[in-house]
């Protein structure tokens, strides 16, 4: 296949979808690999397109709240309110599902996600094709997501015909997953949409997550991961630790603070910002520009441990992970 072909025309995606392709996608959190959510040979390809293991689901994505009826058997209070509160967003709930979602997409499980995305292109494309789509981040299984249009090329272009060109992705980090198939709400996933945010706009009491339940996009240990290895650092410990680092490595930093002048020049170095939601919307570029500089390791600092700065250390933390 000729490599994909990027424009800003979202009737060319509808076309493709309707015809059982899958296409790149852009949403406020990140690109998706997308395809005719009830095509089951459609959904089939996304899991092969990207390398994913068949028992991990696919969160479902719509074009209205109303449907949160059509593909959940069940939907609590609970599920209404968050819906009216953060949709269109980055907020994926977890359901019981409706017999039309096929077991393809929730992995043979009997719950499925279900987000509204909040990007006008995302929309568009719902509504013209009237079905829902599947949509992972739109690269190979495990590694760091898109947040370009670039990115979904370099990573799958060979394998998709289209992506369809929305911009930089506004939130930068996969949405927050919230489970509502059990007795309580339990967080899944952090993401840009707080624990604090949802009682405070939604009046729902969502619990933290205890490891138990229904499997969910992102929750394996190692995810989310450049080629590079990857080391998370207090910030005191930052710049010591990158000059010693840098005598036997190439190296690349991310950091929100000043970069020191005696640093050493071969030292590639991503400055994403003061605040969390900053390194959140620039932190997956910055970890493709290192790869594609050649980095080795790479040095991230943490953000602080408040709103979407928890979904950043969450990832920062499975990229960091050790690999196979």
């Amino acid at each position: 296949m000729t490599p994909a072909r990027i424009s800003g025309d979202s009737n060319r995606a509808v076309i493709l979808l309707a015809a059982g392709e899958v296409v790149g996608l852009p949403t406020e959190t990140v690109y998706g690999l997308a395809a005719d959510g009830l095509n089951e040979d459609a959904v089939r390809r996304v899991f092969a397109i990207k390398g994913r293991p068949t028992g991990h689901p696919v969160i479902l994505h719509v074009g209205s709240p109303a449907d949160l009826h059509r593909y959940a058997e069940r939907v609590p209070e609970a599920a209404e309110r968050l819906a009216r509160a953060f949709w269109p967003g980055p907020l994926t709930l977890v359901l019981k599902r409706s017999a039309l979602v096929p077991d393809v997409v929730t992995g043979g499980l009997d719950t499925v996600g279900l987000r509204m995305p909040a990007h006008p292109l995302a929309l568009h494309v719902l509504r013209r094709l009237g079905r829902p789509l599947a949509a992972p981040s739109a690269n190979r299984f495990g590694k760091v997501s898109p947040t370009r249009a670039e990115h979904v090329q370099a990573d799958l272009g060979g394998d998709i015909p289209f992506v369809l060109d929305g911009g930089p992705c506004e939130v930068g980090l996969e949405s927050t997953i919230v489970d509502l198939s059990g007795e309580r709400p339990r967080l899944r996933r952090p993401g840009k949409i707080t624990i604090e945010d949802m009682w405070r706009d939604a009046g729902v009491a969502v619990e933290a997550d205890d490891g138990v339940g229904p499997a969910v996009p992102g929750s394996l240990p190692t995810h989310y991961a450049p080629r590079a290895a990857v080391s998370l650092v207090a910030g005191p410990d930052l710049w010591p630790r990158a000059r010693q680092e840098a005598q036997r490595v190439k190296l690349g930093v991310i950091c929100q603070s000043e970069v020191p002048t005696d640093l050493p020049p071969s030292v590639l170095v991503e400055r994403l910002g003061q605040t969390g939601a900053d390194l959140a919307r620039d932190l997956y570029a910055a970890l493709r520009r290192l790869d594609d500089q050649g980095a080795e390791l790479v040095l991230s600092v943490l953000p602080e441990a408040v709103g979407v700065g928890i979904a950043a250390i969450d990832r920062l933390e499975r990229a960091a992970a050790p690999r196979d």
